[in-house]
């Protein structure tokens, strides 16, 4: 098996995907420009990628590739929807940057408090301001507010308790009886969270539900003053509608993650929101510690390893979660050559798609149960004609619910 790894990749990462006699190759400079054509020249079987870009034009390019593992959480820089259309499985590689992440947030609200990095800019110009500096809020007894009720954002939340700070959080599967379980306030909507707390930490993933999550409505409900920390991805936030709040409420802002960022590498970077006071910024390295990095190769070398040895891939995210069945289709058959293709020589004929297979071999691999989902209910004849193969044991169709 060959394997791109496009990006920068831990070296026991790769070692250990050549001690188990993967063909690998390590581009780590390459950008969201170059992946197509190093698809195209390497033809690998599985692409590994941190934060480059992998658009439908790069996936088009690679004949050969199977399954595109995110070396990271999130997964909003790869064109989902193109790989699915190819039959390539995206995998990710979900809470293995948690306390890294976590630990960034913590920057970033102290920053904002404390102003850390503006005092610095002023001591490096040979400016004392005392006076200034010394205005400052303090965390301690404020109320922090977690959006995500993930890995990530209950690690913020540790540390906001370790720190003093009442919590209370939001998420879409959070319950009042799992956050009294937590130790932590519940909030069953935004806005009454924006309400109630002097910090915000956002912690979702990014996808189409989440797209401007932290909206104009929820961030004019904010206290003035308070501080908002984004260590998610820069869509979940209406960034013009934060920029405005800060210039007209004093919001202070803590940011890893931005509308627009760069693919990857040293590049340009422009987004008027960092000029503005009280905003404090970081270059999307929420994950990048040494200890988050070799935690999240070595679960990316446990995906490739398992995809290699069993088929299946682990963490996949773009397996449909439903399809367009209807029918169940039950077969238990003798385990021997050509009762299954007779089973789809059947449908086929009969114009019904496979929506969905699974066959089950039973000890002694004299037996097996084929249950296969259909696009539509099959004719009494066509069931005749797949019950006078004498390998057929018995057949059931069932209608799924809709």
């Amino acid at each position: 098996m060959k394997v791109l790894i496009a990006d920068k990749f831990q070296a026991n990462g790769i070692e250990a995907l050549k001690a188990a006699g993967c063909d690998v190759i390590f581009e780590p400079d390459t950008t969201a420009d170059t992946m197509a054509p190093a698809l195209s020249a390497h033809q690998p079987n599985v692409l590994i990628v941190r934060s480059t870009k992998v658009t439908n034009a790069a996936i088009e390019q690679g004949d050969k590739l199977s399954l595109i593992v995110r070396a990271g959480a999130g997964y909003d820089t790869i064109d989902i929807l193109g790989a699915s259309r190819r039959g390539i499985y995206v995998a990710n590689c979900p809470g293995k940057n948690s306390i890294a992440v976590a630990e960034l947030a913590w920057g970033l609200i102290l920053a904002c408090d404390r102003r850390i990095p503006d005092q610095t800019a002023d001591l490096r110009n040979r400016v004392w301001n005392k006076k200034e500096y010394s205005r400052a809020g303090g965390l301690f007894g404020r109320t922090l507010g977690i959006v995500g009720a993930g890995k990530i954002g209950m690690e913020v939340a540790k540390r906001g308790q370790a720190f003093g700070m009442h919590v209370i959080a939001w998420s879409r599967s959070l319950t009042e009886t799992k956050a009294n379980e937590l130790g932590i306030g519940y909030c069953a909507e935004l806005i009454e969270l924006a309400q109630h707390s002097d910090v915000i930490s956002v912690n979702v993933a990014a996808n189409a539900e989440t797209q401007n999550l932290i909206n104009q409505e929820m961030i004019a409900a904010m206290r003035p003053g308070a501080f908002l920390i984004n260590t998610s991805r820069g869509s979940v936030v209406d960034q013009d509608a934060l920029a405005a709040a800060i210039q007209e409420k004093g919001i202070r802002a803590g940011l890893d993650v931005f509308s627009n960022e760069p693919g990857s590498g040293d590049q340009e970077f422009c987004e008027s929101i960092v000029e503005l006071p009280g905003v404090f910024g970081t270059h999307h390295v929420g994950a990048s510690t040494d200890q988050a990095q070799a935690a999240i190769a070595d679960e990316a070398v446990r995906v490739i390893l398992s995809y290699l040895e069993t088929g299946n891939v682990e963490n996949c995210v773009n397996i449909a979660k439903t399809t367009p069945a209807n029918c169940l289709l039950t077969v238990r058959h003798l385990n021997l050559p050509g009762v299954l293709s007779h089973v789809f020589q059947v449908i086929g004929d009969a114009k019904i798609n496979v929506e969905e297979m699974q066959n089950v071999i039973y000890d002694g691999a004299e037996a097996a149960c084929a249950k296969i989902q259909l696009g539509k209910e099959l004719s009494p004849e066509a069931i005749e004609t797949i019950q006078s193969n004498t390998n057929i044991l018995s057949l059931e169709l069932t209608r799924l619910a809709t």
